[in-house]
């Protein structure tokens, strides 16, 4: 989290100069700006090209009694500390941050907040997109799930930002499909469903296709648009076209037991779905050929599958991976049990993509450290590992974009994948 001493745009403060001078019309060009550039309102730091001043802004329609910024640089809590200034008694609320000028996260404005943390769970009219940003981060209902509704954050996307050239769709060029299924497991005694993508020009008289799992499969279709990624990649060459099986959490409270470090969850996939796998898709059957990922429990489950079924998943491609969890989260020591696991074991045949952002840490969970902590793990027990930190938060506007790394790094064609930015680290 960004230090939370006071910081002042010269922008605003010039603004209220103008206006207290009984320049009329400043403000009212000063919107006519903003809506013609879009905000955040970011302004260079003399001296220091690291950092900006970014300012997040709020046009009060006449019922505003406060306004609170929810994510990005104010985190998920303590809002008393991230509400906005009323410019004099004009319509112009404000707060400003200084921000590394590679940061990317998203966030959204809560008017008139409660200021309790109790009551800041879920979305309503109260949290809002700002309305003078054109970037947005859509989180689309999933008919699938009576209970998903629509969510919209607003992009907070510093200048050297990494690019997400990858996840842009191309009107030239062939396009892979997508399936969807339904599969039920007797291990889990369960019924969830399974979407599978198939590259353009998909044939079964081709040799055996390269083989992806994902897990949160909604995530990774939805807001990580991996078919979009795929198509992108395999037209430019960057990787041979292979199968994605995306596996979806029949509820939330299902994908809490079975992805954290669960056996029958391995024993679903090495017994059941991979099987059917085989039967309905021309797939490889070679591990080293195959990969296993996802993000935080999904990245958790996935080191976890590999480390139990490496016969199957030589390959394991973690975002933002929830190594701290433990399987007795009671006793007060954080054993990072995954870890533990690993340096309990013999060396196995996989090699691994990590990554983790700069800024996920949050309260007692720490996962940059044991994200690291893993990395280093696994390289002395002489494992090939591709490691990677963006700047940015626990959320999938950020893994959009780097999920082409961890593709590149682990099937990329070209042997040496050129770093981002000296981002990834071999």
């Amino acid at each position: 989290m960004e230090a939370q001493q006071t910081q002042i745009s010269p922008r605003i403060t010039s603004l209220q100069q103008q206006i207290l001078s009984g320049n009329t019309a400043a403000l009212l060009a000063f919107w006519q700006e903003m809506t013609q550039q879009g905000t955040p309102l970011m302004e260079a730091i003399e001296g220091d090209n690291k950092h900006a001043l970014v300012t997040f802004l709020w046009r009060d329609s006449g019922d505003t009694h406060n306004v609170v910024i929810w994510g990005g640089p104010a985190g998920l809590d303590h809002p008393e500390d991230h509400q906005m200034t009323r410019l004099l008694n004009t319509d112009l609320w404000y707060k400003t941050y200084r921000l590394q000028t590679d940061l990317r996260g998203v966030y959204t404005f809560s008017i008139n907040d409660s200021l309790t943390n109790q009551e800041r769970g879920g979305f309503g009219t109260r949290f809002l997109p700002d309305p003078l940003n054109p970037k947005q981060f859509v989180a689309h209902k999933d008919e699938g799930k009576p209970d998903s509704q629509e969510v919209v954050f607003s992009v907070l996307e510093l200048p050297n930002a990494p690019a997400q050239t990858w996840i842009v769709p191309h009107s030239d060029g062939a396009k892979g499909k997508l399936y969807a299924h339904r599969l039920r497991s007797q291990i889990l005694d369960n019924e969830r469903r399974i979407w599978v993508y198939t590259p353009a020009d998909y044939t079964e008289r081709s040799e055996p296709y390269h083989l992806l799992l994902l897990f949160d499969g909604w995530i990774y279709i939805d807001l990580i648009p991996t078919p979009t990624i795929l198509d992108n990649l395999v037209r430019e060459e960057k990787i041979s076209p292979l199968v994605a099986v995306f596996i979806d959490d029949p509820e939330d409270e299902t994908r809490n037991r079975e992805l954290p470090c669960h056996q029958p969850f391995v024993d679903f996939l090495t017994q059941e779905l991979m099987p059917w796998v085989h039967e309905h898709y021309h797939v490889t059957a070679d591990f080293a050929q195959t990969i296993v990922g996802g993000c935080s429990y999904g990245g958790l489950a996935a080191a976890f599958a590999g480390l139990r079924a490496s016969e199957t998943f030589g390959n394991v491609l973690s975002q933002s991976g929830s190594f701290w969890w433990d399987k007795d989260p009671d006793d007060g020591i954080q054993q990072e049990w995954i870890i533990q696991q690993f340096i309990a074991s013999p060396r196995l045949p996989l090699r691994f993509y990590l990554e983790v952002g700069l800024k996920e840490d949050l309260g007692w969970i720490y996962m940059v450290g044991c994200n690291r902590h893993l990395r280093d793990v696994l390289r002395l027990k002489g494992y090939e590992v591709h490691y990677a930190e963006f700047n940015g938060y626990h959320h999938n506007v950020s893994h959009r974009g780097s999920l082409a790394d961890g593709l590149l790094a682990l099937v990329g064609k070209e042997p040496e994948i050129e770093a981002r930015d000296g981002a990834i680290d071999r």
